[in-house]
């Protein structure tokens, strides 16, 4: 999996700061430092505005530390929103029957050239398009078998 790139979900980013799961924080950051260290990650403007949005209300994390967290990961190239974006997420609406938000999500991961999808929200192993997903909980990063 090294030199592939990597699609962030918002749930990852969220358990990097969730101290109500010891066991997801630790494994999200073990994905970051990796996705980090291999410059293999991408995001949206989408999942970086639900961290900021979740992160402030729902985890406590003090509004500065969030901003400065969406900064960094603004690094990751999120893709414009276009017109051609939703007309992506419109496609996946009507083929896999997802939501509208995360048709989003699947179409910024295509938009970005992403071959994985790092989510609990999603059927792990699932393929949409090039994008195939993988639960980042129950995967290793840069293994072979992180799809499994």
């Amino acid at each position: 999996m090294s030199g592939d790139r990597f699609f962030v979900d918002t749930n990852v980013l969220l358990y990097t700061y969730d101290i109500s799961n010891e066991a997801k924080r630790k494994r999200a950051r073990l994905w970051m430092d990796w996705l980090w260290q291999n410059a293999a990650a991408h995001v949206s403007w989408q999942v970086l505005q639900e961290f900021y949005y979740n992160a402030v209300l729902k985890l406590g994390v003090p509004p500065d530390q969030a901003r400065s967290a969406v900064r960094a990961w603004s690094e990751w190239r999120p893709p414009d929103v276009t017109l051609g974006l939703f007309d992506r997420a419109w496609f996946w609406m009507d083929q896999t029957h997802i939501s509208f938000w995360d048709a989003l999500i699947v179409a910024a991961a295509e938009r970005a050239r992403c071959r994985w999808l790092l989510s609990e929200d999603f059927q792990a192993g699932r393929l949409l398009g090039t994008v195939t997903i993988v639960n980042p909980f129950l995967s290793e990063p840069g293994s072979s078998t992180a799809i499994s």
